[in-house]
């Protein structure tokens, strides 16, 4: 008689999948990772997952819930760095996971629930940057188009390579307009 598994909590196993989602987005690309691949990954059988996730997005839509709660987690070791190190350490992490970002850009298009998910990480980006400029002093007038450029010159570090020193001019020319704003104020 085959030895029965041991019981497992639906939050262990939903953690497995995620995990195991998780390496096949980053590492291959979410269309290129089908349910039954990361069933598979993740040691259980592909209708498993349904018991889970709705369907593929609601797959990718954990995995980025993870990956976000390990990123604040982290973000919270580099609060004592300057304005600009920080910046340039979000460029870094979002670049690490470049297949995420760039599937999340085009899954926003087709996808309500994954475009509700980009917005509400947005909200949360901007909302952070927005009290920055506001503590630096930046004039309400000019808090949202400094927090609108911001985000263009982050997203435009990731689709366009730079150097580090190229990086860290681009981020120090925006501080530098907005403490500029801040002392014009």
């Amino acid at each position: 008689m085959p030895r029965n598994r041991r019981p497992q909590d639906r939050e262990e196993k939903r953690a497995e999948i995620v995990v195991a989602a998780r390496r096949l987005f980053v590492e291959e690309g979410y269309d290129a990772a089908s349910m039954a691949r990361i069933a598979r990954d993740a040691g259980v059988v592909s209708n498993t997952l349904y018991w889970y996730f709705q369907d593929k997005d609601a797959v990718l839509i954990a995995v980025l819930d993870a990956v976000l709660a390990d990123s604040m987690a982290a973000y919270r070791e580099v609060l004592g760095s300057g304005l600009a190190d920080r910046l340039l350490w979000l460029v870094e992490e979002l670049e690490q996971l470049g297949r995420l970002v760039s599937t999340v850009h085009t899954r926003a298009e087709e996808s309500t629930a994954i475009r509700e998910w980009h917005e509400q990480f947005h909200a949360l980006a901007e909302g952070l940057f927005r009290a920055e400029l506001i503590e630096l002093g930046v004039p309400g007038d000019d808090v949202d188009s400094l927090v609108a450029i911001g985000v263009f010159v982050v997203e435009g570090l990731l689709t366009h390579p730079a150097e580090p020193a190229q990086r860290r001019a681009v981020i120090e020319t925006l501080l530098n307009s907005a403490r500029g704003l801040a002392a014009a104020a």
